[in-house]
C-alpha cells in the first residue's frame, strides 16, 4: 500500500500515512480520464449560441420579382440565405453538450487522477490548514512551507472564512471541497495539497463504487 507523509503548515513531518491501495494505487487509466474530462469541460459550456434562420428572419414574405421573362434567377423570397440579410443556414441553435457516462467510468477517472498525483510526486498531506488572519501573506507562508510553486489546488472537506478570503488574491491557487472537486480539477494543477481528513472522505466515497 502506498505511504506519504503527513506534514504541518510549516511542513513539518508530523506522523505516516498509509493510503488505499484502491484508490491511490493503480495504475492511471487513460480512456476513462480522457472520457470524463472531455465531459466535465463539454458541461462548461453554456450552449446559449443562437442565429436565424430564413423563417425567423424579418421581411421577404413577397417574390421578389416574376417566375419567369426577367432573364433573371428565379428568386422565391429575400431572405434567403444567398441573399443579404437573409437567414444563416445550418447556424448553431441552443443546445445542451452534456454527455452522459457510467458511474464506475466516473469513479475509475477520479481513482486514476488520485493515483496519477500520488505517482508523480504531486501528492501532499497537511494535518489542518489553520491561518492567523484572513491575510494572503499568511497563505503565501502555508505554501512556502509546503514547498509548493506554481498551479496548485487545496482540498478540505470545509474551509474556514480566513482561507477562503486569503487565497482568493493567489491567480494560481484554487480551493475544492472533498465533495465536489472533480477529476478535471485533480489534473488541472501542478500540485495537490489535500487535508488529512479529506483523504479519509475521498477514500471512503471512492471505495464504495
Amino acid at each position: 500500500m502506498p505511504k506519504v507523509e503527513i506534514v504541518s503548515q510549516s511542513g513539518k513531518k508530523v506522523a505516516d500515512l498509509t493510503l488505499s491501495d484502491y484508490v491511490f494505487g493503480i495504475e492511471p487509466h487513460q480512456q476513462a480520464l480522457y472520457d470524463v474530462v472531455n465531459a466535465q469541460r463539454a458541461a462548461m459550456r453554456q450552449g446559449t449560441h443562437s442565429v436565424k434562420n430564413r423563417s425567423e428572419v424579418s421581411g421577404g414574405g413577397r417574390k421578389p420579382w416574376r417566375q419567369k421573362g426577367t432573364g433573371r434567377a428565379r428568386q422565391g423570397s429575400t431572405r434567403s440565405p444567398q441573399w443579404r440579410h437573409g437567414g444563416v443556414v445550418f447556424g448553431p441553435t441552443p443546445r445542451s453538450y452534456a454527455v452522459k457516462l457510467n458511474k464506475k467510468v466516473r469513479q475509475l477517472a477520479f481513482r486514476s487522477a488520485l493515483s496519477y498525483q500520488l505517482k508523480e510526486n504531486q501528492l501532499k498531506v497537511v494535518d489542518a490548514i489553520n491561518l492567523e488572519a484572513p491575510k494572503t501573506k499568511f497563505f503565501v507562508e502555508f505554501l512556502n512551507g509546503l514547498g509548493v510553486e506554481g498551479k496548485t489546488l487545496v482540498v478540505a472537506n470545509t474551509f474556514e472564512d480566513d482561507a477562503l478570503l486569503a487565497s482568493r488574491n493567489l491567480p494560481n491557487v484554487a480551493l475544492a471541497s472533498a465533495n465536489h472537486v472533480s477529476v478535471y480539477d485533480l489534473l488541472n494543477c501542478k500540485n495537490l495539497v489535500v487535508t488529512k481528513d479529506a483523504i479519509a472522505t475521498l477514500e471512503e466515497v471512492l471505495s464504495n463504487d
